[in-house]
């Protein structure tokens, strides 16, 4: 699972900010590491320099091996608490969307062919 950190201006994106967002990315989504095959995470200030409450944007853009990109946004005060969200959103798209090819006793169905 490849992760790639993109930041806009208004975000620092130093090293230990990359190791970070590697670490909880790594650890959130390590059960779907099977089919994820990389991660783009946008982090950006919605208002620049102008501030506000809920003002900082993580959009987390994810290819699946065999299946069209998806994409998940989330908006908070902190950095930290947009990259959270974002992740919680992007378990229950990945639950959504995978867990289907299986049925309640972990077999494969015929949605997954």
């Amino acid at each position: 699972m490849q992760i790639q950190l993109n930041t806009d201006s208004s975000v620092q994106g130093s090293d230990s900010m990359n190791e970070w967002v590697q670490r909880e990315l790594t650890e959130r989504l390590a059960r779907f590491r099977d089919h994820i095959t990389r991660i783009e995470v946008h982090l950006s200030d919605i208002n620049g320099d102008k501030g506000g409450e809920l003002d900082k944007r993580c959009l987390l853009e994810v290819r699946l091996a065999g299946r069209q990109p998806m994409a998940v946004t989330h908006v908070a005060g902190k950095v930290a608490d947009a990259l959270t969200g974002a992740c919680e959103k992007l378990q229950h798209a990945l639950d959504t969307a995978l867990g289907r090819e299986r049925d309640a006793k972990r077999r494969d169905t015929i949605r997954g062919a």
